[in-house]
């Protein structure tokens, strides 16, 4: 299968590209770097995107950003950039990436394990995941063509800990392989709106 990874050059992004390489083609895209670039809060460069990658069979993100801080001091503008990166830019990248797979193709979006357990100052993280989720969980009655949805709800990655260990003491976290086989589950399996917890 032809398989485009949304953030494939972060942490996440290269577990899971090297986890499904060895059974698909991997279409790299991150920012900045890989084969190709796009930017989630902007519906056209997802369309340029696609319209270079042409159709593929399965379409993966790995990638957003939310705002960390305290709920007292944060304003509209901080609380708006997980809605408008890590919300809508997967949302939009579903909405304009049905019309790019195959019959059968599937979308597999990123949440986190704050949807259910939330730690001090991540609410907006919190709230932008359990969004991502309810978006999951309504859109796979909907698609066409066999076209199935589901999400992935990793904790903290272990190599991740250097940057975000401080936001989440007491938890155990997990290897980027590890994660990266729910991906694998969702591209290669036969299930839709489903939620796969790696915790």
């Amino acid at each position: 299968m032809k398989v485009i990874v949304i953030g494939a050059t972060g942490t996440l992004g290269k577990a899971v590209s090297n986890e499904l390489a060895a059974r698909h083609d991997i279409i790299e895209v991150g920012k900045t770097k890989g084969q190709y670039q796009v930017d989630l809060t902007s519906s056209e460069s997802i369309k340029a995107l696609f319209e270079k990658t042409g159709k593929v069979d399965a379409i993966i993100a790995t990638t957003g950003k939310v705002h960390f801080g305290p709920l007292a001091e944060m304003t509209a503008e901080q609380f708006k950039i997980g809605l408008h990166d890590k919300l809508l830019g997967q949302i939009d990248l579903a909405l304009i990436g049905q019309h790019y797979l195959n019959a059968g193709g599937s979308i597999t979006l990123t949440s986190g394990i704050l949807t259910e357990q939330p730690i001090r100052l991540g609410v907006n993280a919190t709230t932008v995941n359990a969004a991502l989720e309810g978006f999951v969980l309504a859109a796979a009655a909907e698609f066409n063509n066999g076209i199935r949805i589901n999400i992935v709800s990793p904790t903290v990655l272990q190599e991740s800990l250097k940057s975000y260990g401080s936001f989440f003491i007491g938890f155990e976290p997990v290897a980027a392989s590890r994660a990266a086989l729910a991906y694998s589950r969702s591209v290669d399996g036969i299930q839709t709106g489903q939620v796969y917890r790696v915790w």
